[in-house]
C-alpha cells in the first residue's frame, strides 16, 4: 500500500516556549509535507488540543516535559488509551524520562559515569563519603542543567548550595569528569538504528555545561571505532531491555580514562542537528512516514 493510499494526520509536538518549528527542524519538517504527511505543530500540554485528531505524535521540541512529570506520563497515558501512536514509542518515553535508566545500562555492562541516587535528604551524607571530590548533582528528572550543581563534596558553599536544592526530588550524585571540559562531549545520532552523524559539544570557558543556553557549542566530528563500538553497546542493551525500535536516539557520552562512558541515552526530544545533515532528516522523515504507513487511522479506531 502506498504512503499515500490513506491520509495520514501527524502532530509535531512542541512547547509554550519553543511552539514552532525549530532550525534544525525545517528540513524534517518540509521532507515529512513532500510525504504527505504535513506535520501540524501542537503544544503538548495544550489543554485545548483534541489529540485524537492525529494518528500519530512525533515528539520534537518538547524541552520542559521535566519540569511537569506527572502532566508529561499523564499525557502519554491519554495517547495510548486513544490509541494514538508517539514517535518515538510511549513505553520508551516513559523509561527514558527518569535518569535511573543509566542504571539499568549499567547492569547490562554498558560503561557509565559511576552514579549514585540520593534523596534530597540523604545528599550531607553521600557527599560525605565522597569528600574532596569533584562531584555534579542533578535531579534524577531533569534536562538542560536544570538543578544541576558542580562543586567539591566538603566544601562548606557547596553544602549550602545543595542545601537549597528542592526537596522533593531524588537526585542524581556524579564525579565531575574533567574531560568534558578539555576534549568535549560527544553525541552520536541515529535514526532507525543506523548510525548518522556526530558533533563534539564544548562548554563555554569557565563554564562546564555544554548546552547552547549556556554558551555551549557544537562542531561536526568523526568518531573512532572504540565510540562506535561502545555506543552500539548501549544500543544492544536498550533492546535487550525491550526497547528494540526507535525512529531517532542520542548517544551522548565522554572519552575518559581510556574508555568511553555514556553520560545519557536521549530518545524523548533531543536536538537533532539536522540542519547540516538533510540526507538524515529525509531518513527520519521516510522513517516516520512508513510507521504511519503501517498504522491504522484515527477515523478507524
Amino acid at each position: 500500500m502506498s504512503i499515500h493510499a490513506v491520509t495520514r494526520r501527524l502532530a509535531v509536538a512542541t512547547s509554550a516556549e519553543h511552539p514552532a518549528i525549530q532550525p534544525d527542524d525545517a528540513h524534517l519538517a518540509a521532507s515529512l509535507e513532500r510525504l504527505g504527511l504535513p506535520p501540524t505543530v501542537c503544544v503538548w500540554n495544550d489543554p485545548a488540543l483534541d489529540w485524537s485528531a492525529f494518528d500519530a505524535v512525533l515528539i520534537r521540541t518538547i524541552w520542559d516535559y521535566f519540569k511537569h512529570h506527572a502532566a508529561f506520563l499523564a499525557w502519554l497515558q491519554r495517547l495510548d488509551a486513544l490509541g494514538v501512536r508517539t514517535i518515538n514509542d510511549s513505553a520508551l518515553l516513559r523509561w527514558n524520562s527518569d535518569k535511573r535508566y543509566l542504571l539499568d545500562l549499567a547492569r547490562l555492562g554498558v560503561a557509565i559515569i559511576p552514579t549514585q541516587l540520593a534523596a534530597a535528604h540523604a545528599l550531607p551524607e553521600v557527599l560525605a563519603a565522597l569528600a574532596g571530590q569533584q562531584v555534579v548533582v542533578k535531579p534524577r528528572i531533569s534536562g538542560s542543567a536544570w538543578h544541576t550543581l558542580r562543586g567539591v563534596a566538603g566544601d562548606a558553599a557547596f553544602a549550602e548550595a545543595v542545601a537549597q536544592l528542592p526537596r522533593e526530588y531524588d537526585y542524581l550524585v556524579q564525579p565531575f569528569v574533567p574531560e568534558v571540559v578539555s576534549d568535549g562531549e560527544w553525541s552520536l545520532l541515529y535514526f532507525a538504528g543506523e548510525f548518522s552523524h556526530a558533533v563534539i559539544k564544548r562548554p563555554a570557558v569557565g563554564d562546564y555545561r555544554v548546552q547552547g543556553e549556556y554558551g555551549g557549542r557544537a562542531e561536526p566530528a568523526q568518531p573512532d571505532a572504540a565510540i562506535l563500538a561502545a555506543a552500539a553497546r548501549a544500543l544492544a542493551a536498550l533492546a535487550a531491555l525491550g526497547h528494540r525500535d526507535h525512529a531517532y536516539l542520542r548517544v551522548d557520552g565522554v572519552r575518559s580514562g581510556g574508555q568511553f562512558l555514556v553520560m545519557e541515552l536521549e530518545l524523548i526530544e533531543p536536538f537533532l542537528h539536522l540542519a547540516a545533515h538533510p540526507a538524515a532528516a529525509e531518513r527520519l522523515a521516510r522513517d516516520v512516514a512508513a510507521r504511519l504507513a503501517s498504522a491504522a487511522p484515527a477515523d478507524a479506531r
